[in-house]
């Protein structure tokens, strides 16, 4: 490998920012390990090239996860960069959502990276070398409603983040008590993902700049909204209550003719 920087980036679909990050970090002449679930694998067939090297990765699964990083270690001899990129959405009323939805987003979104950081840490200890990028969330700061078991996921690994530092599927169910809210709850689960967005390509180049920067940041805060969300987090609670409240339609109030 050389001089080159040897990258595994999780989560690493068409059309998300994993994909783009492991483009990002191959433009700059790292050696990428785009990796995904096996049901995603064609989604990253054009990724292949000779600086990026394709392999299934489940990061819910301890041996899929030993598999991956033991075999890029047996090609490479370590691992220089790790980007805990994978994760899926959790929407919905936390009074209703299912308990196997949210240990499932905990599972992905928090163990998924920590179960990662436990298997690379060793090697980057032995060289006394190496990053570890958490994909975390303004919301895990700022929770927002009708997403508390993603923004709890989330909230999880900024502090675990903070911990290791100094030692990132859309759900359609029927609503019964939140019926009302099926179309705000159906926003919530969209309004990451509008035309507002940042743009996938240059928040991942952003993102790799820093990261290979010569002195790297504790902590990467960019994209649309972050300023909002800054001062959401410093804001009230009766402020950030009110911003929500009018957002996503929360001054309906509940039926009581529900039937079980």
């Amino acid at each position: 490998m050389g001089d080159n920087k040897v990258v595994l980036v999780t989560g690493c679909a068409n059309g998300g920012i994993g994909y783009e990050y492991c483009k990002a970090f191959a433009e700059r002449n790292c050696h990428v390990f785009a990796s995904d679930i096996s049901q995603r694998m064609h989604d990253m067939l054009d990724l292949s090239s000779n600086n990026i090297v394709t392999l299934e990765l489940d990061v819910a699964s301890d041996e899929s996860v030993a598999t991956a990083v033991n075999n890029i270690i047996s090609n490479c001899g370590r691992i220089d960069i790790l980007v805990n990129n994978a994760g899926i959405g959790s929407t919905g009323p936390l009074a209703e959502l299912p308990l196997d939805t949210i240990r499932k987003a905990y599972e992905i979104n928090t163990l998924g990276q920590l179960r990662l950081v436990q298997q690379v840490v060793p090697y980057m200890a032995s060289r006394q070398s190496g990053s570890i990028v958490n994909v975390e969330s303004v919301v895990g700061r700022v929770p927002t409603p009708w997403a508390g078991s993603y923004c709890a996921s989330k909230a999880a690994v900024h502090a675990m983040s903070n911990t290791l530092r100094v030692k990132a599927i859309w759900w359609n169910y029927d609503w019964k008590l939140y019926k009302e809210f099926k179309e705000a709850i159906a926003e919530r689960a969209r309004a990451s993902q509008g035309g507002k967005a940042t743009d996938a390509k240059i928040f991942a180049r952003h993102v790799v700049k820093k990261v290979l920067s010569p002195r790297p940041p504790k902590q990467i805060i960019f994209g649309h909204m972050t300023g909002l969300f800054a001062m959401l987090s410093w804001s009230p609670l009766w402020v950030r209550d009110h911003f929500f409240a009018t957002r996503f339609n929360l001054k309906k109030k509940i039926r009581k003719n529900i039937r079980h």
